[in-house]
This record gives structure tokens, C-alpha cells and sequence, in this order.
């Protein structure tokens, strides 16, 4: 059973802390090197240190393989002031029209903003 999804950053209190101001929760940390946040319905962001503080720009087709986190919302141009606020970046790059927004936080990682309907899987499970 997943647990956790792991983000490497170079400041994992700082980037832990951009997400709790979005999305609430609980912040816990053992050492400088690592910071989990738990938000509701049980899911946990852990927030890890690495040795190369330098993303990937997005979108390239160049740059490795990456996982991003996408979050529904009740109100897209509310959460994207809020995203905004607390550090993100709007990306230039924006594919999903009015259906979602690509931001890219602090460290330098892509996450999405959708509403509810456009969050919903409409298709049968596969």
C-alpha cells in the first residue's frame, strides 16, 4: 500500500512549507535533511534533500522521466491565487486550456491545479 510520495528538493523544510500553505496539514521533521507533511485522508508528502538542487525545466523533451502532483480544487482561479501567494510560479507552458493549470513550485517542480470535474476519471476502469 503506498504511504508516502517522496519530493527531492534542495530545502526540504522551505518546500514543505509552501505546500502546507496550500493545502493545510501537519508538518513533521526529524533532521535538516528530511520533512514529511500529512493532509488529509491520510496522504503524507515527504520532502527529502538531494545533491543536485538544480530542476529540469518543464516542459522538456530532454530532461529524465519525473512524477508531478496534480490536486483538485472547488475554485481554480481562487487555489491559483493562493498557489501564487504562497511561491509557485505560473508555467509558460500551459496544455490544459481552461480544464487545468501547470504551476511550477520553489524547487523548481511542475504541479497542477484542476477542478473537481475535470479531476473525476469518467472512463471504466482499465
Amino acid at each position: 500500500m503506498l504511504f508516502a510520495v517522496t519530493i527531492d528538493c534542495p530545502d526540504p523544510t522551505s518546500l514543505a512549507r509552501f505546500y502546507q500553505q496550500f493545502l493545510g496539514g501537519d508538518r513533521y521533521s526529524g533532521n535538516d535533511d528530511f520533512t514529511a507533511l500529512t493532509i488529509g485522508g491520510g496522504v503524507r508528502l515527504d520532502f527529502q534533500r538531494v545533491a543536485n538542487p538544480r530542476p529540469a525545466r518543464w516542459p522538456d523533451p530532454a530532461a529524465p522521466r519525473r512524477v508531478h502532483l496534480d490536486f483538485s480544487v472547488d475554485d481554480l482561479d481562487a487555489a491559483e491565487q493562493r498557489v501564487l501567494r504562497a511561491g509557485a510560479e505560473l508555467a509558460e507552458h500551459q496544455p490544459g486550456g481552461h480544464r487545468f493549470r501547470v504551476f511550477i513550485d520553489p524547487a523548481g517542480h511542475p504541479f497542477c491545479l484542476a477542478d473537481a470535474r475535470t479531476a473525476a476519471l469518467r472512463d471504466e476502469p482499465a
